[in-house]
C-alpha cells in the first residue's frame, strides 16, 4: 500500500484535527491548546517528545528500524493571525480577531499524519526529528527555536517544510534550487507634527501631510533605486493617525514591508526610506523616527535537498504534477533561518484554487493532507537510506 493510500484511510481523522485547530487558532506564542495537542498525538503514537522550545514549540524524535545516524527534520508552524474570520464553516474559527487565515492547522495536521504514518510503519532507518514551530507570521518563531538549541539538542543532516498553494494547480508540488522566499524587513515610521485646529493649519505641522507624502515618495525606491533586474517590493499596510474631524493630530504612523532576495537591494531600501524621511521631516519642519527589523531571510534552498523533493514528489504524485525549477515568490518565510543553519528544502502544494492566503475567507484545501502527509513521511523513508 502507498504512503497516501495508507493515511488516507484515516483521513477523516486528519480532516477532524485540522477542523479543531482551526476552531480554535492562537496566535505567535500563544499557541498553548495547539501545542498541547499535537503533543498529545504525538505520544499517542509511541513518539518522543519535547516541550517549551521557542516557548510553545514542539519537537518530536522518532527512531526507525535501524540506526545508521541518518536524521532527517520535517517543520511545521503552529500559529495563525490576526484576522477576523469572514466564513460560515461549521468549523469557523471561535476566537474574535483570530484566524488559520494562512494554513497553518493544514501543515500541523499534515505533519502529525506523517509522524502518525511513520510511527505505525517504521519503513525506514535513523531518526525522524518533527518541529513544531510556533510564531512564524513575523514573530521570530523559528529563530526563537534556533536560540533554544533546537539543532543542538535535536542534530538533523538536512530538514524539510512544506506549505499549501491555494492558487493550485490541484496537487501539484513545486520546489527551486536556490532562492525560493524574498526576504523581510518591517519598518515603523514614525512622525512626530504639532497639533492644531483643522480650521488653522498654519498653527501647526500636519503629520497626515507629512506622512502620505512620504508614503508617495518610498514608492520611487523600485523604480528609480533598485536595479531594475532584481526584485524588491516595498509596502505600506498601515497608515495611522488622528482622532477627530477638526483636530490636525501631533503624530502619524506608517508600517509596511520591503522584500528582497539581493542583500545589496536590501541596502539600498533602507538606506533610501532614511534619507527621504530625513528630507521630508527637513522639509515640512517636522520630526521623523525609522525603525527597519530584519525579520525574515532569503529562503535558499538547497540544491541536493531541493532535488531530493522534487524526486520524492514525482514518485508520488508523478511527473506531470511536480515542478522543480518554479518561480520564486516576494513572501517571506522563517524556515529560511532552519535552512541557514542545516541544508533543506521548502515546497508548495496546490490545493483546489479559493481565496489567497492571508484572507479572511481563506480555508484549507482538506483533500491534500494525505498528500502532503505522503510527501513528508516518504522524505523520511528515502532520505535517511541515503
Amino acid at each position: 500500500m502507498s504512503p497516501i493510500d495508507r493515511i488516507r484511510t484515516y483521513a477523516g481523522e486528519l480532516t477532524a484535527l485540522r477542523h479543531d485547530i482551526h476552531a480554535h487558532p492562537e496566535i505567535g506564542f500563544e499557541e498553548v491548546r495547539t501545542s498541547n495537542l499535537v503533543a498529545e498525538l504525538l505520544q499517542g503514537y509511541g513518539i518522543e517528545v519535547h516541550r517549551g522550545l521557542g516557548g510553545t514549540g514542539v519537537v518530536g524524535v522518532l527512531k526507525g528500524r535501524s540506526d545508521n545516524g541518518r536524521r532527517i527534520g520535517l517543520r511545521a508552524e503552529l500559529d495563525a493571525l490576526p484576522i477576523e474570520e469572514a466564513t460560515n464553516l461549521p468549523y469557523r474559527s471561535t476566537v474574535p480577531g483570530k484566524m488559520h487565515a494562512c494554513g497553518h492547522d493544514g501543515h500541523t495536521t499534515m505533519l502529525v499524519g506523517a509522524a502518525r504514518y511513520l510511527a505505525e510503519t517504521r519503513a525506514f532507518d535513523g531518526t525522524a526529528v518533527f518541529v513544531f514551530q510556533p510564531a512564524e507570521e513575523g514573530l521570530g518563531g523559528a529563530r526563537a527555536m534556533i536560540r533554544d538549541g533546537l539543532f543542538e539538542r535535536f542534530p538533523v543532516d538536512e530538514i524539510y517544510a512544506l506549505h499549501n498553494a491555494p492558487n493550485g494547480p490541484h496537487g501539484r508540488l513545486k520546489t527551486r534550487p536556490g532562492p525560493i522566499m524574498a526576504a523581510a524587513d518591517f519598518f515603523d515610521i514614525r512622525v512626530q507634527g504639532r497639533g492644531a485646529h483643522a480650521a488653522e493649519p498654519q498653527r501647526g505641522v500636519d503629520p497626515i501631510v507629512v506622512a502620505t507624502a512620504l508614503a508617495q515618495a518610498m514608492q520611487s525606491i523600485v523604480s528609480r533605486n533598485a536595479d531594475p533586474l532584481k526584485s524588491c517590493v516595498v509596502s505600506i499596510t498601515q497608515i495611522h493617525a488622528g482622532a477627530a474631524y477638526n483636530v490636525i493630530p501631533e503624530s502619524a504612523h506608517l508600517a509596511g514591508t520591503v522584500r528582497t532576495f539581493d542583500g545589496d537591494v536590501r541596502e539600498v531600501a533602507a538606506l533610501r526610506i532614511r534619507e527621504l524621511a530625513r528630507g521630508l521631516a527637513a522639509a515640512y519642519g517636522a520630526e521623523i523616527e525609522v525603525e527597519i527589523r530584519d525579520v525574515f531571510s532569503v529562503l535558499d534552498n538547497s540544491a541536493e535537498q531541493a532535488a531530493a523533493a522534487a524526486e520524492v514528489a514525482t514518485e508520488l504524485f508523478g511527473a506531470e504534477n511536480v515542478e522543480a525549477d518554479c518561480v520564486p515568490r516576494m513572501g517571506s518565510e522563517d524556515f529560511a533561518d532552519m535552512v541557514m543553519a542545516v541544508p533543506g528544502a521548502y515546497a508548495w502544494l496546490g490545493g483546489t484554487p479559493g481565496p489567497g492566503l492571508h484572507n479572511a475567507s481563506f480555508n484549507f484545501d482538506d483533500s491534500i493532507i494525505p498528500l502532503g502527509s505522503a510527501y513528508l513521511a516518504r522524505l523520511v523513508e528515502r532520505r535517511t537510506a541515503a
